[in-house]
Protein backbone atom coordinates (compact mmCIF):
# COMPACT_ATOMS: atom_id res chain seq x y z
CA UNK A 1 0.00 0.00 0.00
CA UNK A 2 1.41 3.37 -1.05
CA UNK A 3 1.42 6.33 1.32
CA UNK A 4 -0.79 9.34 0.73
CA UNK A 5 2.32 11.45 0.12
CA UNK A 6 3.51 9.10 -2.62
CA UNK A 7 0.14 9.28 -4.37
CA UNK A 8 -0.01 13.06 -4.10
CA UNK A 9 3.48 13.61 -5.48
CA UNK A 10 2.92 11.06 -8.25
CA UNK A 11 -0.28 12.75 -9.45
CA UNK A 12 0.97 16.33 -9.07
CA UNK A 13 4.03 15.52 -11.17
CA UNK A 14 1.76 14.17 -13.91
CA UNK A 15 -1.03 16.72 -14.03
CA UNK A 16 -0.17 19.61 -11.73
CA UNK A 17 -1.79 20.90 -8.55
CA UNK A 18 -4.28 23.23 -10.22
CA UNK A 19 -5.72 20.60 -12.52
CA UNK A 20 -5.96 18.10 -9.67
CA UNK A 21 -7.66 20.47 -7.26
CA UNK A 22 -10.06 21.69 -9.96
CA UNK A 23 -11.63 18.22 -9.88
CA UNK A 24 -12.21 18.18 -6.14
CA UNK A 25 -15.91 18.37 -5.22
CA UNK A 26 -17.41 20.44 -2.43
CA UNK A 27 -17.27 18.75 0.96
CA UNK A 28 -19.63 20.29 3.51
CA UNK A 29 -19.02 20.33 7.26
CA UNK A 30 -21.35 18.46 9.63
CA UNK A 31 -22.98 21.77 10.55
CA UNK A 32 -23.48 22.76 6.92
CA UNK A 33 -25.01 19.39 6.10
CA UNK A 34 -27.37 19.49 9.06
CA UNK A 35 -28.75 22.83 7.84
CA UNK A 36 -29.73 21.52 4.40
CA UNK A 37 -33.46 21.17 3.84
CA UNK A 38 -34.93 17.72 3.45
CA UNK A 39 -36.47 18.88 0.16
CA UNK A 40 -32.95 19.59 -1.10
CA UNK A 41 -31.84 16.17 0.13
CA UNK A 42 -34.73 14.35 -1.57
CA UNK A 43 -34.27 16.32 -4.78
CA UNK A 44 -30.62 15.33 -5.04
CA UNK A 45 -31.30 11.75 -4.02
CA UNK A 46 -33.90 11.53 -6.78
CA UNK A 47 -31.61 13.26 -9.26
CA UNK A 48 -28.97 10.62 -8.60
CA UNK A 49 -31.52 7.85 -9.20
CA UNK A 50 -32.55 9.34 -12.54
CA UNK A 51 -28.93 10.00 -13.53
CA UNK A 52 -28.04 6.31 -13.27
CA UNK A 53 -27.48 4.98 -16.77
CA UNK A 54 -28.34 8.34 -18.40
CA UNK A 55 -26.07 11.22 -19.40
CA UNK A 56 -26.04 13.53 -16.40
CA UNK A 57 -26.44 16.70 -18.45
CA UNK A 58 -29.69 15.35 -19.92
CA UNK A 59 -31.15 14.75 -16.46
CA UNK A 60 -29.89 18.05 -15.09
CA UNK A 61 -31.40 20.01 -17.98
CA UNK A 62 -34.81 18.54 -17.19
CA UNK A 63 -34.53 18.88 -13.42
CA UNK A 64 -36.53 22.12 -13.07
CA UNK A 65 -39.48 20.22 -14.59
CA UNK A 66 -38.93 17.36 -12.13
CA UNK A 67 -39.10 19.91 -9.31
CA UNK A 68 -42.49 21.08 -10.60
CA UNK A 69 -43.78 17.53 -11.11
CA UNK A 70 -42.81 16.42 -7.61
CA UNK A 71 -43.97 19.41 -5.53
CA UNK A 72 -40.43 20.79 -5.17
CA UNK A 73 -39.57 17.45 -3.58
CA UNK A 74 -41.30 18.27 -0.30
CA UNK A 75 -40.92 14.80 1.31
CA UNK A 76 -44.35 14.51 2.92
CA UNK A 77 -46.14 15.68 -0.24
CA UNK A 78 -44.26 13.25 -2.48
CA UNK A 79 -44.78 10.40 -0.02
CA UNK A 80 -48.55 10.98 -0.25
CA UNK A 81 -48.71 10.98 -4.07
CA UNK A 82 -51.31 8.52 -5.33
CA UNK A 83 -50.77 5.80 -7.90
CA UNK A 84 -52.88 7.83 -10.31
CA UNK A 85 -50.62 10.86 -9.82
CA UNK A 86 -47.51 8.79 -10.48
CA UNK A 87 -49.07 7.20 -13.55
CA UNK A 88 -50.01 10.65 -14.77
CA UNK A 89 -46.34 11.62 -14.78
CA UNK A 90 -45.76 8.98 -17.45
CA UNK A 91 -47.59 11.37 -19.78
CA UNK A 92 -45.34 14.31 -18.86
CA UNK A 93 -42.97 14.75 -21.80
CA UNK A 94 -40.92 17.32 -19.90
CA UNK A 95 -39.42 14.73 -17.54
CA UNK A 96 -37.77 11.35 -18.02
CA UNK A 97 -40.61 8.84 -18.07
CA UNK A 98 -39.00 5.83 -16.41
CA UNK A 99 -41.72 4.05 -14.43
CA UNK A 100 -39.38 2.27 -12.01
CA UNK A 101 -37.56 5.47 -11.13
CA UNK A 102 -40.78 7.48 -10.84
CA UNK A 103 -42.10 4.92 -8.35
CA UNK A 104 -38.80 4.97 -6.47
CA UNK A 105 -39.21 8.70 -5.88
CA UNK A 106 -42.29 8.10 -3.72
CA UNK A 107 -40.59 5.22 -1.91
CA UNK A 108 -37.55 7.35 -1.16
CA UNK A 109 -39.76 10.23 -0.03
CA UNK A 110 -41.42 7.86 2.42
CA UNK A 111 -37.98 6.82 3.67
CA UNK A 112 -37.02 10.46 4.20
CA UNK A 113 -40.21 11.14 6.19
CA UNK A 114 -39.41 8.22 8.48
CA UNK A 115 -35.98 9.66 9.24
CA UNK A 116 -37.56 13.06 9.82
CA UNK A 117 -39.89 11.54 12.40
CA UNK A 118 -37.08 9.69 14.16
CA UNK A 119 -34.26 12.25 13.96
CA UNK A 120 -35.85 15.63 13.25
CA UNK A 121 -34.46 15.71 9.73
CA UNK A 122 -32.84 13.34 7.28
CA UNK A 123 -30.12 15.93 6.69
CA UNK A 124 -29.22 15.85 10.38
CA UNK A 125 -29.09 12.06 10.36
CA UNK A 126 -26.74 12.02 7.38
CA UNK A 127 -24.57 14.83 8.79
CA UNK A 128 -23.93 12.91 12.01
CA UNK A 129 -23.00 9.60 10.36
CA UNK A 130 -19.26 9.01 10.95
CA UNK A 131 -17.19 9.28 7.78
CA UNK A 132 -14.91 6.56 9.13
CA UNK A 133 -17.81 4.16 8.44
CA UNK A 134 -19.16 5.72 5.27
CA UNK A 135 -19.65 2.30 3.68
CA UNK A 136 -22.08 1.62 6.52
CA UNK A 137 -24.16 4.57 5.35
CA UNK A 138 -24.06 3.20 1.81
CA UNK A 139 -25.51 -0.06 3.15
CA UNK A 140 -28.18 1.81 5.12
CA UNK A 141 -29.31 3.75 2.06
CA UNK A 142 -29.41 0.60 -0.05
CA UNK A 143 -31.46 -1.25 2.58
CA UNK A 144 -33.93 1.51 3.41
CA UNK A 145 -34.21 3.26 0.04
CA UNK A 146 -35.01 2.38 -3.55
CA UNK A 147 -32.60 2.27 -6.51
CA UNK A 148 -29.69 3.13 -4.20
CA UNK A 149 -27.49 0.09 -4.70
CA UNK A 150 -24.12 -0.03 -6.41
CA UNK A 151 -22.47 3.39 -6.43
CA UNK A 152 -25.77 5.29 -6.29
CA UNK A 153 -25.74 5.81 -2.53
CA UNK A 154 -22.19 7.15 -2.57
CA UNK A 155 -22.88 9.35 -5.61
CA UNK A 156 -25.92 10.83 -3.87
CA UNK A 157 -23.82 11.62 -0.80
CA UNK A 158 -21.19 13.26 -3.01
CA UNK A 159 -23.94 15.37 -4.62
CA UNK A 160 -25.02 16.87 -1.30
CA UNK A 161 -21.47 17.35 -0.01
CA UNK A 162 -21.22 14.45 2.46
CA UNK A 163 -17.64 13.25 2.47
CA UNK A 164 -17.29 9.87 0.81
CA UNK A 165 -15.10 7.91 -1.52
CA UNK A 166 -16.73 6.31 -4.57
CA UNK A 167 -15.75 2.97 -6.04
CA UNK A 168 -15.48 4.13 -9.65
CA UNK A 169 -13.66 1.92 -12.14
CA UNK A 170 -10.55 4.09 -11.70
CA UNK A 171 -10.65 3.92 -7.90
CA UNK A 172 -11.06 0.15 -8.01
CA UNK A 173 -8.16 -0.05 -10.47
CA UNK A 174 -6.08 2.01 -8.05
CA UNK A 175 -6.91 -0.29 -5.16
CA UNK A 176 -6.02 -3.31 -7.27
CA UNK A 177 -2.75 -1.75 -8.43
CA UNK A 178 -1.68 -1.33 -4.81
CA UNK A 179 -2.64 -4.91 -3.92
CA UNK A 180 -5.38 -3.81 -1.54
CA UNK A 181 -8.20 -5.74 -3.25
CA UNK A 182 -8.31 -8.36 -5.98
CA UNK A 183 -11.70 -7.38 -7.40
CA UNK A 184 -14.38 -4.71 -7.05
CA UNK A 185 -15.33 -4.55 -3.36
CA UNK A 186 -18.89 -5.75 -2.83
CA UNK A 187 -18.70 -8.03 0.21
CA UNK A 188 -18.70 -6.63 3.75
CA UNK A 189 -15.12 -7.84 4.16
CA UNK A 190 -13.80 -6.13 1.02
CA UNK A 191 -15.75 -2.94 1.71
CA UNK A 192 -14.29 -2.88 5.21
CA UNK A 193 -10.82 -3.25 3.70
CA UNK A 194 -11.42 -0.31 1.36
CA UNK A 195 -12.78 1.77 4.24
CA UNK A 196 -9.76 0.94 6.37
CA UNK A 197 -7.20 2.09 3.80
CA UNK A 198 -9.11 5.28 3.05
CA UNK A 199 -9.26 5.98 6.77
CA UNK A 200 -5.49 5.45 6.97
CA UNK A 201 -4.85 7.87 4.09
CA UNK A 202 -7.16 10.36 5.77
CA UNK A 203 -5.24 10.00 9.03
CA UNK A 204 -1.95 10.59 7.18
CA UNK A 205 -3.12 13.65 5.28
CA UNK A 206 -6.14 15.17 6.97
CA UNK A 207 -7.72 15.36 3.51
CA UNK A 208 -11.39 14.41 2.90
CA UNK A 209 -12.13 10.92 1.62
CA UNK A 210 -13.64 12.57 -1.46
CA UNK A 211 -10.35 14.20 -2.40
CA UNK A 212 -8.36 11.07 -1.64
CA UNK A 213 -10.74 9.11 -3.87
CA UNK A 214 -10.01 11.44 -6.80
CA UNK A 215 -6.31 11.30 -6.08
CA UNK A 216 -6.27 7.50 -6.07
CA UNK A 217 -8.17 7.43 -9.36
CA UNK A 218 -5.57 9.67 -10.97
CA UNK A 219 -2.72 7.34 -9.99
CA UNK A 220 -3.97 4.96 -12.71
CA UNK A 221 -5.63 7.35 -15.16
CA UNK A 222 -7.41 10.64 -15.60
CA UNK A 223 -11.20 10.57 -15.20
Amino acid sequence: MKSYQWMYQHVVERVGIERLESRYELVRSEQELSELTDSFILSNLSRRVFRAGIKHSVVDAKWPEFEKAFFDFAPHKVALMSDDQLEGLMQNEKIIRHWGKIKSTRLNAFMVTEYIEKHGSFAKYISQWPVADITGLWAELKKQGSHLGGNSGACFLRLIGKDTFILTDEVVAGLKAQGIVEKRPTSKKDLATAQRVFNQWHAESGEPLSHISRLLAYTVGWE
